[in-house]
């Protein structure tokens, strides 16, 4: 009878213990939530100012933040459009079918399957109008989907940088997208060419022609991710995604 007594004893005292310690977590996970949130979009922040060549590291990311202009663009008009009154949180546009397009397997380079109808672009401005835009893009590599920005200069043709700020690739292969040499690469390579038919590839490791102004090299050992990458590159800046706005902007019609 004493055994059984203590065994009882034990299993609720086990019990009790993990639902204190499970409401110790949930009430962090709840503090947290807030400070994990802020750091997002500081990372966010930070990773548009890298990609366009305008972060300070001594500045802080909120004071460079200002210099900054969040625009909206319909994919489908491929012209800017009001914010939208409801606020702008991807996660949901996602998941309501009447905020994205489904995309057709044969034309998903990407590989993500759906793609919002509206689309944030951040705006460096100067005393002429756009000096810069960044663009935001995402495509599946080989573990992950990886979540990026392209910039442009006012041409609107010229990559002024390019910058993955999420993403699960292997560390010292597919995750050598953080590498500042191989995204070194980028600044200065021209997307369309004359006919303004989409030229920016990015090739297998090793086989890029510097000469074209076309080619980015592709990373050693990660074959798939690099394809990855130029799905992404062929989708975002082909003509179901920016495309049609960035010639819009080219004649001043966005």
């Amino acid at each position: 009878m004493a055994k059984k007594e203590s065994i009882s004893r034990t299993f609720i005292v086990a019990t009790l213990l993990c639902l204190v310690c499970g409401v110790f977590v949930a009430a962090a996970a709840v503090q947290l939530k807030p400070l994990q949130e802020a750091n997002a979009v500081m990372n966010l922040q930070r990773n548009v100012l890298m990609a366009a060549d305008r972060f300070d590291p001594s500045t802080d990311v909120a004071d460079q933040w200002g210099t900054v202009e969040e625009r909206y663009v319909d994919l489908a008009t491929g012209r800017f459009v009001d914010a939208p009154e409801e606020g702008y949180d991807l996660d949901k546009i996602l998941k309501n079918a009447d905020q994205y397009t489904v995309i057709e397997r044969s034309n998903d380079a990407a590989g993500i399957g759906r793609r919002e109808n509206i689309v944030k672009v951040y705006v460096f401005n100067n005393a002429n109008g756009i000096e810069r835009i960044v663009l935001p893009m995402r495509g599946k590599g080989l573990w992950s989907t990886m979540w990026g920005f392209m910039a442009l200069e006012n041409d609107f043709n010229t990559v002024a940088g390019f910058t993955f700020y999420e993403h699960g690739e292997t560390p010292g292969l597919g995750g050598e997208v953080d590498n500042p040499r191989w995204k070194a690469q980028w600044p200065g390579k021209t997307v369309y060419d004359v006919d303004g038919e989409l030229q920016l590839t990015v090739t297998k490791a090793g086989q890029a022609d510097s000469s074209t102004g076309y080619e980015i090299d592709g990373l050693s050992g990660a074959t798939l991710t690099t394809n990855g990458i130029d799905g992404t590159v062929q989708y975002w800046m082909g003509e179901n995604g920016y495309r049609a706005f960035l010639e819009n902007l080219k004649a001043g019609d966005a």
